[in-house]
């Protein structure tokens, strides 16, 4: 399509005079160069195409499937609620949370087909996968516990006590620990993946909703809604160490709200959704200073990075759309519709 429009612009080229006789002197350089420029221009569109965007919207129980663009593909109906997002070890499937269905799908990334349903898993939130790949560590929001689904098996091989409403769930990278974060309660659950306990409670700010670990493993971001901030764990002494505080310009402290955090993979930047204050945080991990507030839109709540960290997808809840962020320059570049309240983003490559 791009190769006949640009041919078309020359033949219109050749319209006016003056053009014409430039054209009919350099036709054969002026075609070489469009001839690159087309080429260029489809590779470019031929790696985009190759990236596509999974977002579950969690009013519409539905899925939307964006290219790295934003460019709709296509809308897929699934399950009652979905909410938390992971890939499988190899990344040929993905599970989705059902929260109203209490139960959670295993999906072919390409295809959409189901390829296994764990059932009777009570209102699942948000979930991390072991790095072995074979267990995940899920919240089950209306139980006040952590469950540990065997996949292979299907079975729930494990059960922790938190407190109300658990949330985000991290691993760490050899898998020996996990952490659980309980909004109501304002503690971060440890639990000893080994031992099959909860080895320790951290106290931290106001509701803790999600978390992200440095590529070092030397500091554990949690964010905490109502408080406006992200306190910083260490992870040496499992306690608080740093508070990091939000106050982007024309927003009342309550209407600042972090939720989703992620850093990028030289552990120097992470960028924080701050909720009902419709901005992205970027923040220097070394001097704990943000940097930029990037506006996005309503109700900023999930987020997720490309694969080469040039560009940082926002899930916006209460406009019901997704907006791309470039992180070099920390601009807003466009905001797409999704289904009703998208809520988690996975970037396919």
């Amino acid at each position: 399509m791009l190769r006949e429009v640009l041919h078309a612009m020359i033949s219109a080229m050749s319209l006016h005079p003056a053009l014409e006789i430039l054209l009919a002197q350099n036709k054969g350089a002026i075609l070489f160069l469009v001839g690159i420029l087309v080429v260029f221009i489809e590779v470019l569109s031929a790696v985009s195409a190759d990236t596509k965007l999974i977002v579950s919207n969690e009013r519409s129980n539905s899925f939307t499937v964006l290219t790295g663009d934003g460019a709709l593909i296509q809308s897929v109906d699934t399950c009652g609620r979905p909410r938390g997002m992971h890939f499988a070890k190899d990344k040929s499937s993905f599970f989705v949370g059902c929260a109203d269905d209490d139960l959670i799908l295993e999906y072919d990334v390409e295809t959409f087909e189901v390829l296994k349903r764990y059932t009777s898993i009570w209102a699942p939130e948000t979930f991390d996968l072991h790095p072995d790949g074979e267990t995940l560590y899920i919240s089950n929001e209306e139980d006040s516990v952590a469950t540990a689904l065997d996949l292979r098996s299907g079975e729930i091989i494990g059960e922790f006590e938190t407190g109300e409403e658990p949330e985000g769930v991290q691993f760490t990278l050899d898998g020996s620990l996990v952490f659980v974060a309980s909004e109501v309660a304002d503690l971060v659950h440890v639990i000893d993946t080994v031992k099959r306990e909860v080895i320790k409670d951290i106290i931290v700010d106001t509701r803790p909703r999600r978390f992200a670990l440095t590529p070092s493993e030397n500091e554990l971001w949690v964010s905490a809604e109502l408080a406006s901030v992200i306190n910083i764990i260490d992870m040496a002494e499992l306690e608080v160490s740093h508070t990091v505080i939000f106050d982007p310009p024309g927003f009342r402290k309550e209407q600042v709200t972090p939720v989703d955090i992620l850093i990028n993979n030289e552990g120097t930047k992470a960028f924080v959704a701050l909720g009902r204050a419709n901005h992205v945080a970027f923040v220097d991990i070394g001097t704990r200073e943000i940097t930029d507030y990037v506006l996005v839109g309503k109700r900023a709540w999930g987020l997720a990075l490309s694969t080469d960290e040039s560009k940082l997808y926002v899930a916006n809840g209460l406009s019901d759309d997704l907006t791309i962020v470039d992180t070099n320059r920390a601009k807003a570049i466009k905001t797409v519709k999704t289904g009703e309240i998208p809520y988690g983003i996975l970037v396919v490559d």
